[in-house]
């Protein structure tokens, strides 16, 4: 049906809050299918819901796929030949194809309230029984389906609020297949109601302007969440009513993405129980001022976070765990992509993290750490920082690991660690201390290596034990039992500084 033309995917969320990270997997998978196949990935703003419109959210979805690195090709303030992007500014469209269905008496007008139909839901579940405007009960109520045309045409000309509805065609089996879950049936006698497609606010529902707008913009390929796939019947017949049979898209619906513990799909409330985001970017909640964390700001990586996300739902078909985003839209199929859903492991992040933090340059490194350091209020030279990041880099998941792991270098100590004083200080610590001030005054070299050869030759000489010296020692230059070798943290803080905390050190414990 779709082999002679183009690939195209939409990503299409709506702007009713931040981009929940399973989204980002939704966008990343259109994103590597287009690639895959030298198609077109495109971005539609769906706001046809203005009551839950939530300013900022589009710019923050933006700013997140430009930051995943997952661009798309068209779009809002991208432009494209098939815009509008945003369905606010498409009403027009979807107003002419519902009046169609109408007209092909594939959808009706109904002009029941809200109050009304809350009314007949109360009296539904009063009987145990569940209300559906549909098959069954919709010739009974207030509908151009029992009225008479001149009484819908004074209703409409009368100003009357009303609402399009599509008609369900009775006890018809649905069947598609799914690229990733297989051949799925609907029956639309036991499962399907007649939805609302064009709302009394003029506005379009998701179901028509989606459709529309695949169509219109030629879409080839609806990869989206698991959470639609009970609106495939619907879309299907859709394009059944509208004759786009032959050029209607396929289907593949992507599998949940569970939380760490327990039951059910992640969820922000998850992230805030077990403190890890479920957001790419922070957010702040434009009523409430509540801040939601982001990976972003949290120190992740955008690879280390796409990384993460491929392997939540798709596997390679092999052992491989690390990829670029071209060795990815290399290897991805929908075919690989599993229908259960897939544990988020929050462990699974940070090591992710780690392994992109490890390949990055120390000088890389060093300027992401900058900032870090201009926060504390810290300055100093850029050869230093360079041979601190270089150091300390092993031992680290996060830029913000630097700082906990090097602090020292930058800060002199202002406590010392209870356990190594009562452990490692003796009587005599201090007198053996300033006796190593000493030697460090004399070094002409103040390089590791020296400083480390004229350590040894004066323990030597004096027959003391080193680990009588070497933990006091680490423990006033650092403030605790930590750090790289000793010795070159003596040539990175320097040898009035090295001789200063001995002294201050040993006047403080």
């Amino acid at each position: 049906m779709m082999s002679e033309r183009k690939v195209r995917v939409r990503f299409a969320p709506s702007p009713t809050g931040p981009l929940h990270m399973g989204g980002v997997r939704t966008a990343l998978f259109n994103y590597l299918f287009a690639k895959k196949h030298g198609g077109d990935f495109i971005l539609r703003i769906e706001d046809t819901d203005q009551n839950r419109y939530v300013p900022g959210a589009e710019e923050y979805i933006i700013e997140s796929l430009t930051w995943c690195g997952l661009n798309p090709v068209e779009g809002p303030g991208i432009g494209g030949n098939f815009g509008p992007y945003r369905q606010s500014e498409r009403k027009e469209i979807y107003k002419r194809y519902a009046d169609q269905l109408v007209e092909s008496r594939w959808a009706y007008y109904a002009f029941d309230t809200p109050e009304e139909i809350e009314t007949l839901r109360k009296e539904a579940e009063a009987n145990k029984e569940t209300f559906s405007y549909g098959i069954g009960t919709r010739e009974q109520l207030n509908n151009s389906l029992k009225l008479s045309t001149k009484e819908v045409e004074d209703k409409i000309a009368g100003g009357e609020a009303y609402v399009i509805r599509f008609k369900m065609p009775e006890d018809t089996d649905v069947t598609e297949e799914d690229l990733i879950r297989g051949s799925v049936t609907f029956n639309t006698t036991k499962s399907l109601d007649d939805k609302v497609l064009f709302k009394s606010d003029g506005m379009p529902t998701y179901h028509l302007a989606n459709v529309v707008d695949d169509h219109l913009m030629e879409i080839t390929h609806v990869i989206r969440g698991e959470e639609w796939l009970p609106s495939m019947p619907l879309h299907v017949l859709l394009y059944k009513a509208f004759g786009w049979e032959d050029t209607r898209p396929r289907f593949a619906h992507l599998p949940l993405i569970l939380k760490p513990v327990g039951k059910g799909k992640l969820s922000k409330r998850d992230g805030d129980k077990m403190g890890f985001p479920v957001f790419p970017l922070l957010w702040t909640d434009p009523e409430t001022g509540d801040i939601s964390r982001g990976y972003r700001e949290d120190g992740y990586f955008p690879e280390a976070f796409i990384n993460l996300l491929a392997l939540l739902g798709w596997s390679p078909g092999n052992d491989q765990e690390f990829f670029s985003m071209e060795e990815l839209s290399g290897l991805f199929s929908l075919d690989r992509v599993v229908k259960s859903g897939s544990r988020f492991d929050p462990e699974k992040a940070k090591w992710f993290n780690k392994h992109y933090f490890q390949q990055k340059a120390a000088e890389e490194l060093a300027q992401l750490f900058k900032p870090v350091l201009e926060k504390k209020g810290v300055t100093a030279s850029d050869e230093k920082i360079l041979a601190v990041v270089s150091e300390v880099k092993e031992r680290c998941e996060f830029v913000t690991d630097i700082w906990e792991q090097s602090s020292y270098f930058f800060l002199a100590p202002d406590s010392y660690d209870e356990k190594t004083i009562s452990k490692r200080w003796k009587e005599d610590t201090p007198e053996k201390l300033l006796a190593i001030a000493d030697v460090f005054a004399s070094v002409s070299e103040w390089k590791a290596d020296a400083i480390k050869e004229a350590f040894s030759a004066f323990m030597n000489e004096k027959e003391w034990g080193f680990g009588v010296v070497m933990n006091p020692l680490r423990l006033c230059l650092v403030g605790g039992n930590m750090g790289p070798d000793l010795f070159v943290i003596c040539e990175l803080l320097g040898q009035e500084e090295s001789i200063d905390r001995i002294k201050n050190a040993i006047e403080a414990i």
